[in-house]
This record gives C-alpha cells, structure tokens and sequence, in this order.
C-alpha cells in the first residue's frame, strides 16, 4: 500500500511536534503558575500535562505499564582467594541475583557462595538490608566444582599404600610435650561450650577464653569486611591481614574431642606458627574457611 505525499507531510509534523514538546516540558513545568490559573486547575490540563511527561520518558527507562524506574547502585569489593573484585550492582536487587553476578566473575557456583559482610548475608536480603555501602568490602568463601571434583577424588590403592609407607609416624600434638606443658593447666573455666562433629557458622562475637603457648588467655575477632583476624591478649591486639596467614593446622584434643590445638602459621617455617588451645570444635572448619578463603574437604 502506497504512502501518499499529505500522509507522509503528517507524520513528519507529528515527530516535530513531538520532539519540541518533550524538549519544553520541563520549562512548561517552571511556569506553571505564571498562566490562567483557572486553565492550570482543570482536570483536562492536569491529564494533559501528566501524558506529555510520559511520552518524554526514555523507553529504556519505562516499566511495563509505561511509568518511568531508577535504580539506586552500590559500588563495592568483592574479596575471595586474596582477589579483589570491584562490583556495581543494584542496591534492591536480592543477594540471590547477586550470587549469579558473582558465579560470571569467580566460577563458583551461586549453591556454593558463602557471602560474608558484617556477618553471613542471606540469599533473600537486599544488598540495601545488608547496609552494603558504596566502597564496602564483601568476603566470599566457596569452591569452583572443579576443587570439589579435586578434594573429592578417590585415590588408587597403590598411591594409599605408598602414602602409609613413606608418611612418617607422627605424635598426636596433644602428646608431644611443647603442648602437653599447657594442655596440664586444665580447661579454662570460662572457655565457650565445644560441640563434636558439628559445624557452626563463626560467631558475631569474638571466640574467646582459650590459651595461647605461653598459657595466656587469648581470643579471636573475625572482621570480614576488611578482611582482618585480630588476637587478643591482655597485653595487646595483634591484626592480622587474612592474606599473611600460610596454614592452619588443627587437631582434637585427646579425650576432649569437643575441642582443638590449632596452629595458625604466619611464615614459611613451622616455626612461625601461633598456637591456640582449646578452640571450639563447631568453630574449626569456619575459622579455616574465613583465614584461607576457601571451603575445606569436609564434604
């Protein structure tokens, strides 16, 4: 069907007409009580004006029922495996959409996320109810599928058979007498309850009462958002970069199996090692986790 020459003339005058009327909207709105105040107050203009503005609105900007949308951003690190990544995302968007942001950036699957920021942050919080803020630091813990195939790998006879040959036979620590020395002093009374065969997530409070190698009470504070494990003592606070611990190591206490000697190592050596006694042994594993930034093989 032909186009005549009047018809295409009008629609031209219409996309002109449109054009210059979104350009003057937000000056017809500044002199809004400068004209006939009986003209501005009718229902007719008021409709009038109300579909002007609407037809000016980006369609990028338009919801379904054609009413224009914001979203509010929150710029902030994401920290997982001693990486920083640098996040935008939108401050009323669930932690779940977030956690497939992430997955695009990391390859850890959003079921095997773990986010931490001032505490453990829930898939159905909003990053604006976890009070994320621009220039905030996130903590993630987790593992790619490929490290869980790794762990998870069943070794062959011969590669076990060869393992017990060759591995030396060590004392359990709680025997050998650099430990026994402090082990002898007995459990401190105001050690926290220690739980066997149990995971909890690390506490909002710091985990404390428990003895360091000189026999002093120390304790631990976790602060994720920046990335910090802070010892306590009664003479100081040493605060640590997660980044500057090498190892944990940690083993139960024989017939106190609800608690651990943990060893946290700071350099190269063995020697560097800082060592705690009686850890809480629902503790353990996340204590790993948060110092090391990645999930251990207790699947």
């Amino acid at each position: 069907m032909e186009t005549t020459d009047s018809e295409q003339i009008s629609t031209s005058e219409n996309n002109s007409t449109k054009m210059e009327t979104c350009e003057n909207v937000d000056s017809e709105k500044k002199n809004e009580g400068a004209g006939d105040t009986d003209s501005l107050n009718t229902q007719d203009s008021l409709a009038e004006t109300m579909k002007t503005e609407s037809q000016c609105v980006p369609e990028d900007q338009k919801t379904e029922n054609g009413s224009s949308q914001t979203s509010e951003t929150v710029t902030f690190k994401l920290v997982y495996m001693k990486k920083n990544y640098d996040i935008t995302y939108e401050l009323d968007s669930k932690i779940s959409q977030l956690k497939t942001k992430i997955q695009t950036l990391t390859e850890v699957p959003p079921a095997m996320q773990k986010l931490m920021y001032k505490g453990l942050v829930k898939d159905d919080q909003t990053l604006r109810e976890a009070k994320v803020t621009n220039g905030a630091k996130m903590m993630m813990i987790g593992s790619t599928l490929k490290d869980v195939l790794t762990v998870n790998t069943t070794p062959s006879a011969s590669a076990v058979a060869s393992k017990v040959d060759t591995a030396p036979s060590k004392e359990p620590l709680s025997r050998q007498k650099l430990h026994k020395k402090v082990l002898d002093k007995g459990k401190p009374e105001d050690i926290m309850p220690g739980i066997k065969n149990k995971k909890e997530s690390l506490p909002t409070f710091p985990i404390s009462g428990m003895y360091n190698k000189a026999g002093g009470k120390v304790r631990l504070t976790f602060k994720l958002e920046v990335d910090q494990l802070w010892i306590g003592t009664k003479e100081r606070t040493e605060k640590l970069k997660m980044e500057s611990v090498k190892k944990v190591i940690s083993e139960p206490i024989e017939g106190h199996e609800e608690y651990h000697i943990m060893a946290l190592q700071l350099g190269p050596t063995e020697a560097s090692r800082y060592w705690i006694y009686w850890v809480p042994a629902q503790y353990v594993d996340s204590i790993k986790d948060a110092v090391l930034g990645k999930w251990q093989s207790f699947f």
